[in-house]
């Protein structure tokens, strides 16, 4: 066994030991997951108030004291608002499903030449508010019982003090734990990994902080326009389209059905639908001019599908926690995948073994692929 080969077969080994330490000790590396992601995030945010001439503790005491003001603020004031809406959303559902039967149902039929048929949409809107009183009182009762329970309430104690103080400590030594790693990589196969890892940051980065930005940006621009349009529950539409916004095209659609039917229900006219309609085409104009060149520009980022795949098997296999690691390893995946399909593209298997492929390393991740044909002493250069 060659030593490239002894090599692979030790990292694959340690691969599959870090796997199982993970699903063993996920419930404790939790709150070390989540400190982690924020560290990751506003890393860059600490290193730009470095720029401007601050030190590394007081750019972190800076970001620190931000989110924690900001987390404030959401608890005091957005989130009981938040509620409000959702209240209201439950409120008025019977209306929709009343005016879904009433409405567009027998146009739907005049159109279409068909016979489409409704369950009884009373008893539909009283099934989903009866599930969701249900649930409220579920969460009511777990909440009750978590709080009878030391032992949880300790947990939860704890998990809630070590994500500030890991946070902290992660955002300062950021570099320094990157720097580490760099130096640990075994030096024959560093040049590699450290191409792929800076491939990763970049594929993560182009979503994480790139896409969420734009989610957070169409989360504030729809629920303001919607309710200044006058839509009562205006708002909880533009968060649920901003959010899901990161698979092409289906926040603008649920948005812009969901506000038609809000707009034709609670005012019935069309002005109200069209300026409806206005707030969704300029989001969608704001996204694609403004917020992705600016904030994600020409990074390649994940794919929503890999997005959502990720989130789902990582939470199947891992839990909560496989759900906070989803991303990275998606990331991760994804550029060796890329990296898997150039070097069989190099191979001699896909070109059929009648040529042969010389790499000769070059500047920055761009080496000259020199190719030959069997049997001859020319090539051509690439």
């Amino acid at each position: 066994m060659t030593t490239q080969m002894a090599l692979r077969w030790r990292l694959a080994v340690l691969a599959l030991v870090v796997a199982f330490a993970i699903w063993l000790l996920a419930p404790v590396l939790t709150p070390f997951a989540i400190a982690a992601m924020f560290a990751y995030l506003f890393d860059p945010l600490a290193r730009w108030l470095e720029r401007r001439g601050l030190g590394r503790n007081a750019a972190v005491a800076i970001v620190f004291l931000g989110l924690v003001l900001i987390l404030i603020l959401f608890l005091l004031l957005f989130l009981p608002y938040l509620q409000r809406q959702i209240a209201a959303f439950f409120g008025r559902l019977p209306q929709w499903l009343a005016w879904f039967r009433d409405s567009a149902v027998p146009w739907l039929n005049a159109q279409l030449k068909i016979d489409l048929e409704l369950p009884d949409t009373q008893q539909l809107a009283g099934i989903v508010q009866e599930h969701w009183k249900e649930a409220g009182g579920a969460a009511a009762s777990v909440v009750a019982q978590v709080s009878r329970s030391g032992l949880a309430v300790v947990a939860w104690i704890t998990h809630l003090i070590v994500v500030p103080v890991a946070f902290f400590y992660l955002l300062r030594d950021w570099r320094l734990i990157i720097a580490h790693v760099h130096d640990l990589l075994p030096r024959s196969v560093e040049p590699v990994i450290g191409r792929l890892a800076r491939e990763a940051d970049s594929t993560l980065a182009g979503f994480l902080r790139g896409q969420l930005s734009v989610m957070l940006a169409l989360c504030a621009f729809y629920a303001i326009g919607l309710r200044l349009v006058g839509i009562d529950v205006g708002p909880l539409i533009g968060i649920v389209a901003g959010l899901i916004s990161f698979v092409p095209y289906l926040g603008g659609i649920l948005g812009v059905l969901m506000g038609l039917i809000a707009a034709l229900v609670q005012y019935h006219d069309w002005p109200h639908a069209l300026l409806v309609l206005g707030v969704f085409g300029l989001g969608h104009l704001l996204e694609g001019y403004v917020l992705v060149p600016r904030l994600v520009g020409e990074k390649i980022g994940l794919h929503p599908l890999a997005v959502i795949f990720a989130i789902l098997a990582g939470g199947e296999l891992f839990g909560f926690l496989g759900v906070l690691l989803a991303l990275p390893i998606a990331a991760v995946v994804m550029v060796l995948l890329r990296y898997l399909h150039e070097r069989y593209r190099e191979s001699d298997l896909y070109r059929s073994g009648r040529e042969a492929v010389i790499v000769i390393p070059g500047e920055a991740d761009a080496p000259t692929i020199v190719i030959l044909e069997r049997g001859d002493d020319s090539g051509s250069a690439a």
